[in-house]
């Protein structure tokens, strides 16, 4: 596929993304979903070039999910640029780009909610209330709307991905959650759509994020308790690196993200900080030696 966008097909309705797929299906080829919520960056193309390289068909959906917004503000600063995005897409090989309206997705008397607990009540469960039954909300419709065999999320938001990964398991969903690394920037900020909000200033200060969390991750691994190295110590660090704010510096199991006091098990370290009105969040992995 060239880097024309009219070669990309656009569908606005579930009828449409359903009947585009259906051939495929009869054909018996493999589909992968990336699902998104557009302003895509060369982290959400790394999901595309797995669902690419994994399966014959690759199908990427573009939708400003309102109900995972816990402030009015962020949704409406929210980047967007549909036209860029399918370009983008066409240019990486998608099959198939979705991207449907709000009313579609959430027509007139809409009153379903798909809620996970345990996994979703911690680290951002705690900052954004009602978030994640909105990420599960819209994932579950996107699965069962598009019936992938494989859906494709980052790491960069490993709580979502355990999140999802949980909701598949319990409602039974027949698709694969393939997990793809964070995508970084040569001096280690994790790609996001919203780094575009962070003046020059604060795009200086930002990759001290992942730098301050890889020392700690060290000295986690090397048998420090997160008792003795997070609070306040962590935080102080951050504070010191030009963070205005620090919403949690935090240590979790990698696979059920209880909180750990020590380095037994695969672990993951979070952090969610602010630069000015930008909210920064990161994971990395900590294994114990």
């Amino acid at each position: 596929m060239t880097g024309d966008d009219r070669l990309l097909p656009i569908l606005r309705r579930v009828d449409q993304l359903r009947e585009a797929t259906q051939p495929w299906r009869r054909a018996g080829e493999t589909i992968g979903l990336v699902p998104t919520m557009g302003a895509l960056h060369a982290g959400h193309m790394a999901l595309v070039a797995r669902a690419t390289a994994e399966c014959d068909r690759a199908v990427a959906t573009i939708f400003v999910n309102p109900k995972q917004f816990d402030r009015k503000e962020d949704l409406s600063r929210y980047p967007r640029d549909e036209a860029r995005d399918a370009r983008l897409l066409a240019e990486n090989r998608c099959d198939l780009l979705f991207a449907p309206g709000v009313d579609q997705m959430y027509p007139q008397g809409f009153a379903a909610t798909v809620g996970i607990t345990g996994v979703s009540d911690v680290l951002e469960g705690l900052y954004r209330p009602g978030h994640f039954d909105g990420v599960t909300t819209v994932v579950c419709k996107l699965l069962l709307q598009s019936l992938p065999d494989r859906a494709y999320f980052g790491e960069k938001d490993y709580q979502q991905l355990t999140v999802v990964k949980q909701m598949v398991r319990d409602l039974d969903i027949p698709v694969d959650i393939v997990p793809v690394a964070t995508v970084r920037e040569p001096d280690g900020l994790a790609l996001a759509s919203r780094n575009v909000h962070l003046t020059p200033a604060q795009r200086q200060v930002a990759p001290l994020l992942h730098r301050v969390m890889t020392e700690i991750a060290e000295e986690l691994s090397d048998g420090q308790t997160p008792a003795a190295l997070l609070l306040p110590e962590g935080q102080q660090r951050l504070g010191s690196a030009g963070f205005t704010k620090i919403d949690y510096l935090a240590l979790h199991a990698a696979d059920t993200l209880e909180p750990l006091q020590h380095v037994d098990r695969p672990a993951r370290l979070f952090a969610a900080a602010w630069l000015g009105k930008t909210r920064l969040i990161d994971n990395i992995a900590v294994d114990p030696r």
